[in-house]
């Protein structure tokens, strides 16, 4: 037979095999491991500078709109505003040119003490009923009644924003009330300060420890883009961020970490603080691709290594495989030689392992084999003379217990059954009386047709015990015919009743070349036979000289049978067999 796969080809393929699958699964658990690490670093990083920068912004707004409150409750300007809302609109333009001044000092006054160290720029004045008292810058509209932030500031102080030339200003809103004004009382006016965003820049520009494509923005509730972008030029108030953390902090109030798409469409990590209360939520994010970039790096030097230890493995399997294949080369050749008649052939391996082994051990098989076959044509004439005696008789005798189980009504229940069907129930049949004989020590010595023939070796000290054996091993024959129906039934065989017989006395031994198991037979496995044909259906009968042994057990139950075959003309008698402890209706 010509090998198609050899020794060697195959241990390669091993080692190929066995490289590949932990190549895969380091590579695997490396970079799921490192995957998780470089995950948790940036969340952790992103996580930070979004919550520290956060916190800075709301800290830095909240103080903005302290400042602004102290102008607005200046009692001073509360005065001038009270006085303003109550002048006549005739008179109104006359009376505000001579408050200036007044507005002026005050503002000022607020520029020193706060002013210049917020950035302060412009401030102006508003009444109640949206006409502007004073203003720093020039004013292109006198009438903010219908102002959206003039309409803000009556409920609450607010922080606003707004596009300038040159990129944005910081708009401060706070309601001014009366002096002498109790809780919930309505405005009598609102202050409106713009203020530069340099404080607010430094703390939203600072890239460090972001990477490459690390960056730090504001969007307000509006989802536009409130800070330089680091990769779209003056998007400020014109790039829309529909994202994910924007849309779950002014909707849901929530916060978000994770990966997402980011307002170019691009999947990058960040992290959100929400300010929705202060109409603002800030965005720390990294693009994807630098966050696992490492994992890539380890990726690329993982299969390079392997590719390096894989092609050694091969190497060093390839040499061994040649060592280990030479001497197997010369064993299987050597057997050929052997199975083409030729004993003389030696390997004389002498190599120290298991091949080595082999080798001597096929080597003194061999010499063995050379040595038998002279032998065996030495004596094949004392062989062939004996190959007509097949069976040679015992010169001694045994008591046994002999026992037979035989069908009724077997011919015509099967001439009417298919070749296949027949063997099934005969099977069924031999299979569940065989199983039951060996589980009582029994042994099993033909079939006789459809009856099977069995027997119980008695040795003298045990004769009582091996016939108590016997006795309710044939009675669990008996009680076994409704699970043996059951199986015919299963199969859709025909059911049918058994005989079952025990005879007790002297056999003759027979032993066959061609089995292991004796052959008995003498009177008393005729009269075994014989005593069968009167048994009851599924009911045990036993001899006379086994009925004179067992009679002295008190748990069963003998019954002698009168019948034509039992009369004292035939020689023969039978006695009925029955357990004391099973009911009644079984008994009879």
């Amino acid at each position: 037979m010509q090998i198609s796969f050899s020794i060697d080809k195959k241990l390669i393929l091993l080692v190929i095999i066995v490289s590949v699958v932990t190549l895969l699964i380091t590579a695997y658990l490396s970079f799921n491991y490192a995957e998780q690490i470089l995950i948790e670093r940036a969340n952790n990083l992103l996580l930070g500078e979004s919550t520290v920068r956060g916190n800075t912004l709301r800290l830095l707004f909240e103080s903005r709109i302290e400042q602004n409150k102290i102008l607005a409750n200046d009692p001073m300007i509360k005065i001038l505003v009270t006085e303003l809302n109550e002048t006549p609109e005739n008179e109104l333009d006359k009376v505000m040119e001579s408050k200036r001044r007044d507005f002026l000092t005050q503002i000022q006054a607020f520029q020193t003490l706060v002013g210049f160290s917020i950035g302060f720029e412009d401030v102006k004045i508003i009444g109640i009923n949206g006409k502007v008292f004073f203003s720093l810058g020039k004013l292109t509209d006198n009438n903010f009644l219908h102002d959206p932030l003039f309409q803000k500031g009556l409920k609450k102080s607010i922080i606003d924003f707004e596009p300038t030339p040159t990129g944005k200003k910081m708009i401060v809103v706070s309601p001014i009330f009366a002096q002498d004004s109790k809780k919930n009382d309505d405005p009598i006016g609102v202050i409106i300060s713009r203020m530069r965003t340099e404080s607010l820049d430094s703390i939203l520009l600072d890239r460090s420890g972001l990477g490459k494509t690390g960056e730090v923005y504001i969007v307000n509730d509006g989802f536009l883009m409130l800070s330089e972008s680091r990769f779209i030029n003056n998007a400020i108030f014109k790039q829309k961020v529909d994202t994910i953390p924007v849309q779950k902090c002014f909707r849901e109030g929530e916060e978000f970490t994770g990966f997402y798409p980011d307002y170019r469409k691009i999947n990058i990590y960040g992290s959100s603080y929400c300010a929705k209360d202060l109409g603002f939520i800030l965005l720390a994010e990294i693009d994807e691709t630098e966050t696992i970039q490492p994992i890539l790096v380890l990726q690329n030097r993982i299969f390079q290594t392997g590719l390096i230890i894989t092609t050694i493995m091969i190497i060093t399997a390839f040499i061994i495989s040649k060592s280990m294949s030479r001497p197997l080369i010369k064993l299987k050749n050597a057997a050929n030689q052997v199975a083409s008649g030729d004993f003389h052939v030696r390997t004389n391996i002498t190599t120290r392992d298991e091949i080595g082994e082999l080798s001597y051990a096929f080597d003194s098989m061999t010499e063995k084999l050379q040595k038998s076959l002279i032998e065996i044509k030495e004596k094949e004439d004392v062989i062939k003379q004996q190959e007509d005696i097949l069976l040679q008789f015992s010169d001694y005798s045994e008591k046994y217990c002999v026992c037979m189980v035989d069908i009724m009504n077997s011919t015509k229940i099967t001439s009417k059954l298919s070749e296949s069907e027949t063997s099934e129930f005969y099977k069924i049949f031999l299979n569940s009386i065989a199983e039951t004989v060996r589980n009582f020590g029994g042994i099993v010595v033909k079939n006789i047709g459809d009856a099977l023939l069995f027997y119980f070796p008695v040795i003298h000290l045990e004769e009582e015990s091996t016939l108590r054996k016997c006795l309710d091993c044939c009675l669990t024959l008996g009680e076994l015919h409704d699970n043996i129906v059951k199986k015919l039934e299963k199969q859709k065989l025909p059911i049918f009743d058994y005989r079952i017989s025990s005879t007790y006395g002297i056999v003759r031994i027979a032993k066959t070349s061609t089995s292991s198991v004796n052959d008995i037979f003498g009177n008393t496995v005729n009269r075994c036979a014989k005593i069968n044909r009167i048994a009851p259906a599924n009911r045990l009968i036993i001899g006379e000289e086994f009925y004179d042994s067992a009679k002295i057990f008190d748990d069963y139950i003998f019954k002698k049978i009168d019948s034509e075959i039992t009369s004292p003309e035939s020689g023969y008698s039978g006695y009925l067999v029955s357990r004391k402890n099973i009911p009644n209706n079984i008994k009879n």
